[in-house]
């Protein structure tokens, strides 16, 4: 691929997704690219991008973000962060949502659904606590194919692996040929729409809990802070956002501040609740 045409691609990548491309993973992008070359019957890369340019192949444009960003998930990914949830955050908006038994939670990165499905199996197992109340869980992401097999909930072994308990697997999951599907019973709890991060997410309403892990990460400081701050718009008063163990918001100008005690959740700043 040509300097120009890199430049061109992660330029272009940057404004539809916030992704960072720097010109040492020019090889990263090439490589991304070869699906798509053999499925446009494309010879290479610089010929893809002419196309880009051109805007001469519908989807093209969402076929190459939807290949650049990494979809990366387990369930329970570093487990810390749901014993929070369950140890700490729910117990607390059990309490403060008495009245209202209503929950919102948001997993803004979903990737492929483990995210989402891990806190509907959490919220299962504290089913009691919960009963009658009405519990949303909304999980997003920028790719298309990714959110396809979330709604599918159908994962290989090798996934179910990572980060499942066998007790966990065979009460929440069926064995389908050499694969394990979430049972409907959790299915049911999540729904899957499309996002871009970069885009308002207000149209969803307020969330209680906001799940970001493990994407502020590819973004430039820029990109983090408006993200992170139209997140702590729809959060609401008293409402936790978790990131990533190696994401956070200080040093940042936004609405958030760390919850005291709580490595990796945040909350809105008093001022900011006004």
């Amino acid at each position: 691929m040509t300097p120009e045409n890199f430049k061109y691609a992660s330029e272009l990548l940057y404004k539809k997704s916030g992704l960072v491309l720097g010109e040492e993973k020019a090889y990263l992008l090439e490589n991304r690219l070869t699906p798509i070359l053999r499925r446009h019957e494309m010879s290479n890369a610089d010929e893809l991008i002419q196309k880009l340019r051109a805007g001469s192949v519908t989807g093209l444009c969402d076929d190459v973000v939807d290949v650049m960003t990494t979809n990366e998930s387990l369930f329970f990914r570093d487990m810390k962060p749901f014993e929070q949830l369950r140890t700490s955050t729910l117990p607390y908006l059990h309490k403060a949502r008495a009245n209202q038994r209503k929950l919102r939670i948001w997993s803004a990165a979903a990737s492929t659904g483990q995210e989402s499905y891990s806190i509907a199996m959490l919220l299962n197992e504290e089913k009691a606590k919960f009963a009658n109340w009405n519990i949303e869980i909304l999980g997003t992401d920028i790719s298309r194919a990714a959110l396809e097999r979330a709604k599918a909930g159908v994962y290989s072994q090798f996934e179910v692996q990572r980060g499942l308990s066998i007790q966990m697997l065979l009460k929440y999951f069926t064995k389908q040929e050499d694969k394990w599907q979430v049972n409907d019973s959790i299915r049911n709890m999540a729904r899957f729409q499309i996002f871009n991060l970069l885009d308002d997410p207000s149209k969803f309403g307020t969330f209680d809990i906001i799940f970001c892990r493990n994407v502020l990460i590819y973004f430039d400081m820029a990109t983090k802070v408006q993200v992170l701050n139209k997140i702590s718009r729809v959060l609401a008063p008293d409402g936790v956002l978790f990131l990533g163990a190696a994401e956070t918001v200080l040093g940042m100008d936004t609405a958030l501040q760390p919850v005291e005690g709580a490595r990796g959740t945040y909350g809105l700043r008093q001022a900011a609740m006004a």
